[in-house]
């Protein structure tokens, strides 16, 4: 099974559990009786979605930050970056503009 299908499995997974369990929140007279509490269909369940989008959020920044972070640890992209930036200093200096 490839990377695309597994991520489609798991989102349809996810996404029919979140309805079925949201499902008897929408009608009153929903063929599907109640596996949970009223407290949590009523304050949990309906802020999921968003609970999930910050998470990812955080995730995902928290990502950046370490990449950042271990930015100097890679020492050959280091030295090229450094390369390039005194290459660009050179051909701004021969071209007579100001970069300081």
């Amino acid at each position: 099974m490839g990377r695309a299908a597994q991520t489609i499995s798991f989102a349809l997974l996810v996404s029919s559990t979140y309805l079925l369990l949201v499902l008897p929140l929408l009608t009153d007279d929903s063929p599907i009786p109640s596996i949970l509490p009223t407290k949590i269909q009523v304050e949990i369940i309906p802020v999921l979605p968003f609970w999930a989008v910050i998470t990812l959020g955080t995730y995902l920044l928290g990502r950046l930050g370490l990449g950042v972070l271990q930015f100097n640890d890679t020492e050959e992209a280091y030295k090229e970056l450094m390369g390039q930036i005194e290459g660009a200093k050179k051909n701004l200096d021969k071209r007579g503009v100001s970069w300081t």
